[in-house]
């Protein structure tokens, strides 16, 4: 048996720089995330017998996702603030010529300004079997007009090629059994009740390589509306380990996902937040960077997906 979903394609209305990213926000029916409550007692509201239920509409939803064809669309935009005070290096000064005595070295601190820095991007996205291909046309630069076809991606801290797939290393069937899951609470979002699930490997258990974190599921559809992402897990990690080798601190990554668009049952990102913090051994955090990317203005060509029993 198979089950087969086309979107038709829409037509390339007069919006020329429509485009970006496979994150958008909503469009103008859907609801940004933003949750409203908590459980103080989640096993009041999340009883655990609805936890097989719930994984089980998770992991259905996970197979179209997996099995998804698109291209669509979108515009993509990035703001950035970087504080690189711990970058900057000591410098040492030689002694003074003529000096009656040299009472050690001087140090010159590189004292650094904060950087903020702006990009919006026409991004499209086109996935075919298991392949899939994005291209980017910069559009602007600090809030000024820069046209760069095929443009490279300015900022190397947003990772949104795990994002689109991500719940499948958390709920596809084939990687649930290496997670303990529990009830985490209930909340909403938008106007939308969903659970909170929170997603652990298991203890002793032959290490992944999929993300884990917490995620927000609509219990009527299986849909997953929103992920934190576990720090480790996140592609390109090392960098972050090696820059806090240089600084000794720890390094914490915070990453939050949306996904508010939607179309034939597909939910697309719509926001990524990444927070770069290093710890000192007291837990006191430095933030040495936070990106935050907006996906709108989609436009779907074709939305597909295929289920075999």
């Amino acid at each position: 048996m198979s089950k087969i979903r086309n979107a038709p394609s829409l037509a390339a209305a007069a919006l020329a720089a429509v485009a970006l990213l496979f994150l958008s926000q909503p469009p103008a029916h859907a609801v940004s995330p933003s949750p409203l409550r908590t459980s103080q007692n989640p096993a009041s509201l999340c009883p655990q017998p609805q936890l097989p239920a719930l994984l089980a509409k998770a992991a259905e939803y996970c197979r179209k996702l997996e099995s998804a064809a698109f291209d669509f669309v979108c515009r993509e935009e990035i703001s950035e603030s970087i504080n690189p005070s711990l970058d900057a290096k000591p410098k040492t000064l030689p002694p003074l010529p003529g000096g009656s005595s040299y009472l050690g070295p001087t140090l010159i601190i590189g004292w650094t300004k904060k950087i903020k820095r702006t990009f919006v991007y026409d991004y499209q996205c086109v996935r075919a079997g298991r392949t899939m291909r994005e291209m980017r046309t910069q559009l602007e630069e600090n809030g000024k007009k820069k046209v760069v076809p095929n443009a490279e991606l300015q900022t190397s801290i947003v990772v949104f090629g795990t994002t689109l797939m991500g719940p499948v290393g958390l709920f596809g069937e084939r990687f649930q059994p290496d997670y303990d899951f529990a009830m985490a609470g209930e909340e909403k979002i938008g106007k939308t009740r969903v659970f909170v699930i929170d997603a652990r490997p298991k203890p002793g258990g032959t290490p992944t390589r999929n993300l884990y974190g917490k995620a927000w599921i609509d219990p009527v559809t299986g849909d997953i509306l929103k992920i934190e992402w576990s720090e480790s897990r996140v592609g390109r990690f090392d960098v972050f380990e090696k820059r806090g080798q240089l600084y000794n601190r720890k390094p914490r990554l915070v990453i939050s996902s949306e996904f508010s668009a939607e179309k034939n049952g597909i939910r697309f990102p719509s926001r990524l937040s990444v927070e770069e913090a290093y710890l000192k051994e007291s837990g006191k955090a430095f933030i040495r960077s936070k990106t935050e990317v907006v996906y709108k203005d989609f436009k779907f060509f074709t939305v597909v997906y295929e289920i075999r029993d």
